[in-house]
C-alpha cells in the first residue's frame, strides 16, 4: 500500500508541465521584486523629495504642483547657506562646524571600536566566575531608555566642571557604552579557532600581542561594520550637543541645523536652505557607506567561521 502511494505521489510530480513550475516561479519573482521596488520607494522618495527642495526657489516650493525635478535648478543654495551661516552667529563658519562634527564624531567612533573589542575579548576568550551573568546585565543595559540616564549624566558633568565641552560626547566612548557593538564584537571573536590562539601563545606570544597583532586583523570586517553604525549615530547625534553645549563655536552639523531653521525661520521658513543643509549632512554618511557596503554585509553576517 505505502509503494503504491509513493508510486502515484511521483508520477503526479512528474505529470506536472515544465511551463506551470516556470509560470509559477516566474509569479513569485515578480512578487518579491515588486516588494522590494515598494520598500526602496518609501525609502528614497523622501531623501529624492528633500534633494528636489533644496535645489528650488521660494516660488517654487509654495505651489499646489507637485515637481520632483525643479525647474529651473538652483544650486545657489548650497552656496548661499555657507554664507548664510556666519552671518547669523559669530565665528559660526560651515567649515568651523563641519570641523566639530568630525572631532566628535571621530574620536567618539574610534572609542567605541576599541573599548567594544576590548570588552568582548575578554568575554570571549576567558572563562571566569560571573561572566554569563554579567554578560547578561550588560545586554540588558539596551532596554533602559536612554532619556532615564540623561539628568544623572548632566549632573555628573556638572560637578566635573566640564558642561560647554566634547568631554561628555567623547570619553564615555572608551567605557564600551554600546552593548550591542560588544555583543556583535563577541560573536565574531567566538567564530575564530581558539587553535589560531593557542598557537601564538606556544610561540611566547603575550595576552596583549595575541590580542593586538593577531585577533584584530581578523575581526577587521566587524570592526569596519560597527565603525559605519557609530560614524551614523554621532554624526547625527542631537540630543547629547543640545544638552552639553551652549555657544554655538562649538555646534556640530546636527544641532547647527536646528539653530539655524530657528534663525531663518522668524520672518518666514526658509525651506530650502533647510534642505540644503540637510542634504549636505546626509552625503558623508551615505557616501562611507557605499564605499564600505560589502565589508559592512560581511561584517554583519557574523556566523562565518574565520580561519
Amino acid at each position: 500500500m505505502t509503494t503504491n502511494a509513493s508510486t502515484q505521489a511521483r508520477s503526479l510530480l512528474l505529470s506536472d508541465p515544465p511551463a506551470a513550475n516556470q509560470r509559477r516561479y516566474l509569479i513569485r519573482q515578480v512578487i518579491i521584486y515588486a516588494l522590494l521596488v515598494l520598500g526602496a520607494a518609501i525609502v528614497l522618495v523622501p531623501f529624492l523629495w528633500m534633494v528636489s527642495t533644496s535645489l528650488k526657489t521660494p516660488e517654487q516650493l509654495f505651489t499646489t504642483e507637485i515637481n520632483l525635478i525643479p525647474n529651473p535648478a538652483i544650486p545657489q543654495n548650497y552656496i548661499d547657506v555657507w554664507t548664510k551661516m556666519s552671518s547669523i552667529a559669530p565665528g559660526m563658519t560651515f567649515w568651523r562646524i563641519i570641523g566639530n562634527t568630525l572631532f566628535i564624531t571621530l574620536l567618539a567612533m574610534f572609542g567605541e571600536i576599541f573599548s567594544a573589542s576590548l570588552v568582548a575579548y575578554g568575554f570571549s576568550r576567558f572563562k571566569w566566575r560571573g561572566q554569563n551573568t554579567l554578560f547578561t546585565i550588560m545586554l540588558a543595559t539596551v532596554m533602559i531608555p536612554g532619556i532615564v540616564t540623561r539628568v544623572p549624566g548632566f549632573l555628573i558633568w556638572k560637578q566635573l566642571g566640564l558642561l560647554n565641552t566634547y568631554d561628555p560626547l567623547t570619553w564615555p566612548s572608551l567605557f564600551a557604552w554600546g552593548p550591542l557593538y560588544v555583543f556583535l564584537m563577541r560573536q565574531f571573536f567566538l567564530s575564530i579557532p581558539r587553535e589560531i590562539e593557542e598557537a601564538a601563545i606556544i610561540d611566547g606570544a603575550s595576552v596583549v600581542q595575541v590580542y593586538r597583532y593577531i585577533m584584530l586583523p581578523l575581526i577587521r570586517p566587524i570592526m569596519l561594520a560597527i565603525g559605519v553604525l557609530s560614524f551614523q549615530g554621532n554624526w547625527n547625534n542631537f540630543q547629547g550637543p543640545l544638552l552639553y553645549l551652549s555657544t554655538t563655536q562649538t555646534f556640530p552639523l546636527a544641532l547647527a541645523v536646528r539653530f539655524f531653521d530657528q534663525s531663518l525661520s522668524k520672518e518666514a521658513p526658509q525651506w530650502h536652505y533647510m534642505m540644503a543643509l540637510t542634504t549636505m549632512m546626509a552625503i558623508p554618511v551615505l557616501i562611507i557607506y557605499f564605499l564600505t557596503q560589502k565589508q559592512f554585509l560581511d561584517g554583519i553576517n557574523v556566523g562565518a567561521v574565520k580561519g
